[in-house]
C-alpha cells in the first residue's frame, strides 16, 4: 500500500539506516548528504503548506534538454504562429498546468551545469559534479578507483525494485547523459560503450553505460526503452562500436526468453506494429546515434517514431502494471540544435515535446498520476529588440513607431543592418544553409561570429543559424533557473524556487515511496 506522503517525507528525514549499495534502497551517505536533507526539508515544508494532497501511483518525468525559459517563450510563439496566430497569447500544453516552480541548476563544481550532474540531482536527490552520473562529488571525474562508496541510487531503481514498471524514452542516444542518469553509474558520461573505457576501468569495477542498462539486476529490468544510440549496443561487424564483440539487443532478448514477451525493434513502422497488449518488454533503438530532429524526420519521411508516438506506446505498455510505473521522457535534441546555434530545430523539437506531454496527459488518470515537465539547464539563447506584436519569431525585427503602430520596414541597428529577434551569446554563429534542416551541418563550417548583413537572408529558413557574440566551437549552456510544471496527484508540492535535487524528493513525496527497502 502506498504510504501517506507526509509520513514518507518524515521517514526520509528522521530514520537514516546503513544500507548496502547493491540493494535499491538508498545508502546512508546518500540519505545523509546535505543536498538530500535539504531537499527533504524543502519538500516537507511544501507538504505542510495546507494544500490538498493525493498520492501518486505513477510518475512521468518529462525533461526538455536545454529547454530554458527563453526557449519556452520562443517555442510557444512559434507554435501559435504556425497556426496563423500572432503567437504571444499561445501556451504550450504543459504551461497550462496548475502548479509550477523555478529550479536552480548549478552543479557542485560549476555555476553553469551539464546534463550529467543536473539529471543526477533529479534522479537521486543529491547534486554532483559536471560529467558524473549517479556518483556523488567526493568521486573524481574519470577515476574508477574513486567510485566505491560514492554510488547513488535512482528513483527509477527504487520503483523497479518495488515491482513497479519503468520506462525510458529519448530522442537522443539512450546512453546519453540524461537517459543514462535514470539507470547507470559512471564517473565519466562519455563511457557509453566499452570502446570508450580507459585502461584499468574494468578492474576497478566500472562498466559502460549500455551494458549497465541491459544487465540491470533490480526488479526484472527496465520495461520500455525507446530512443537512439544503437551503435553502443552492437559490435563493429554489425555497425556498432563495441570492442567486446557483444550484441546487447540479442542478450537483452535472451534474458527474457521463455518468461516474458520481449520485442526488439528498429523503426517507427515496427513500433506501430507491436502488439503492446501481448508485449512485456520493449526495446527500440531507432538510429545509430541520436534520432533525427523532428523537422528533419517530417521533411525526409525518416522511418522513426515521433516523441509523442514513443511516449504513447510507453504509457500503454507500462499501464498494464497495476502497482504503478515511472516513465522518463527526454527531448534531447532541443539541446543539440541550440549547441549548433540553430533556433529553428530547437523550437520545432520543443513543440514536438509539448505534443508528447499532451499525449501523456490524455492517456493517464491524473487522480493517480503525477506529470512533471522540466529542463536540465538552459542555453545562452536570447529574445531581444522591440519587435511588434505578432512579428515572426524566427524573423528580423520590425518595431513600432511612436504611436505604437508597426513600421513598414525592418528595424536597423546602429550599423544600418537588420537584426533578428533571436540570437546567441556565444557559439559558431552565422550560417545560411537555406532549406537544409540538419542543424548539425553547421559543425562542418568554421565559426562565423559578429554582425552580418542579413538584408537578403531568409532568417526563418530551416538552415539559418543565428548570429553569436563570442566565438566557440559549440554554443554553451547557461546558468539561470529553469521551470518545473506539474499536474496530477501530488502536484501541489511544486511551488516556489527549489534546488534541482528537490525534484527527486517531490517524486518520493508524491508516491509515498519508501527509500529504506520497505
Amino acid at each position: 500500500m502506498i504510504k501517506n506522503t507526509f509520513a514518507a517525507l518524515s521517514a526520509l528525514a528522521l530514520t537514516p539506516i546503513s544500507l548496502s549499495i547493491a540493494a535499491a534502497e538508498l545508502p546512508e551517505y546518500q540519505r545523509t548528504s546535505a543536498w538530500f536533507e535539504d531537499g527533504v526539508a524543502q519538500t516537507q515544508a511544501r507538504a505542510e503548506s495546507g494544500r490538498a494532497m493525493s498520492s501518486a501511483k505513477n510518475v512521468i518525468l518529462f525533461v526538455g534538454d536545454g529547454m530554458g525559459i527563453s526557449t519556452l517563450t520562443a517555442a510557444r510563439i512559434l507554435e501559435g504562429q504556425l497556426r496563423g496566430e500572432p503567437g504571444e497569447e499561445n501556451y504550450l500544453s504543459f504551461e497550462r498546468f496548475p502548479y509550477s516552480a523555478l529550479i536552480k541548476t548549478y552543479n557542485t563544481n560549476q555555476q553553469t551545469p551539464d546534463s550529467a550532474g543536473t539529471m543526477t540531482a533529479m534522479m537521486t536527490g543529491v547534486k554532483t559534479d559536471a560529467g558524473i552520473i549517479n556518483i556523488d562529488s567526493d568521486a573524481v571525474r574519470g577515476d574508477c578507483a574513486s567510485v566505491a562508496g560514492n554510488e547513488l541510487n535512482t528513483f527509477l531503481e527504487l520503483m523497479e525494485d518495488r515491482g513497479r514498471a519503468t520506462g525510458i524514452v529519448s530522442t537522443a542516444r539512450i546512453t546519453h547523459a540524461t537517459p543514462a542518469a535514470t539507470y547507470a553509474r559512471v564517473p565519466e558520461r562519455n563511457w557509453e560503450s566499452d570502446d570508450a573505457l580507459p585502461a584499468g576501468a574494468a578492474e576497478n569495477g566500472c562498466r559502460d553505460i549500455a551494458a549497465q542498462l541491459v544487465e540491470m539486476e533490480l526488479g526484472d529490468g527496465v520495461d520500455v526503452i525507446l530512443g537512439g544510440g544503437r551503435r553502443h549496443f552492437l559490435p563493429a561487424e554489425s555497425g556498432g562500436r563495441r570492442a567486446d564483440g557483444r550484441n546487447l539487443p540479442a542478450e537483452w532478448q535472451q534474458r527474457y526468453e521463455g518468461e516474458q514477451q520481449a520485442a526488439y525493434i528498429e523503426s517507427g513502422t515496427e513500433l506501430a506494429a507491436v502488439d503492446l497488449n501481448a508485449t512485456d518488454k520493449l526495446l527500440g533503438l531507432f538510429t545509430s546515434s541520436h534520432m533525427s530532429y523532428d523537422a528533419d524526420r517530417r521533411a525526409t519521411g525518416a522511418d522513426e517514431p515521433s516523441i509523442a508516438d514513443m511516449t504513447g506506446a510507453a504509457i500503454e505498455l507500462l499501464q498494464k502494471n497495476e502497482d504503478g510505473y515511472f516513465l522518463m521522457v527526454e527531448s534531447g535534441r532541443i539541446d543539440h540544435s541550440h549547441h549548433a546555434g540553430n533556433a529553428y530545430n530547437a523550437l520545432h523539437d520543443a513543440i514536438a515535446f509539448a505534443a508528447a506531454v499532451e499525449r501523456a496527459v490524455e492517456s493517464v488518470d491524473l487522480e493517480e498520476t503525477l506529470v512533471l515537465v522540466t529542463a536540465d539547464h538552459s542555453h545562452v539563447f536570447t529574445i531581444a529588440g522591440y519587435p511588434t506584436r505578432g512579428n515572426p519569431i524566427l524573423g528580423k525585427v520590425v518595431t513600432n513607431d511612436g504611436s505604437g503602430t508597426a513600421l513598414a520596414t525592418e528595424d536597423l541597428a546602429e550599423d544600418d543592418r537588420p537584426y533578428t529577434t533571436l540570437s546567441y551569446g556565444n557559439g559558431l554563429g552565422f550560417a545560411d544553409l537555406g532549406g537544409e534542416t540538419d542543424a548539425d551541418a553547421r559543425y562542418a563550417l568554421p565559426a562565423d561570429t559578429g554582425r552580418k548583413d542579413l538584408t537578403s537572408v531568409d532568417t526563418a529558413a530551416p538552415g539559418f543559424h543565428q548570429e553569436a557574440l563570442i566565438p566557440l566551437g559549440s554554443e554553451s549552456h547557461a546558468g539561470e533557473d529553469i521551470s518545473l510544471h506539474a499536474t496530477g496527484a501530488g502536484a501541489p508540492l511544486v511551488q516556489g524556487t527549489l534546488e534541482q535535487n528537490a525534484i527527486f524528493h517531490l517524486m518520493v513525496g508524491a508516491t509515498g515511496l519508501s527509500v529504506d527497502g520497505e
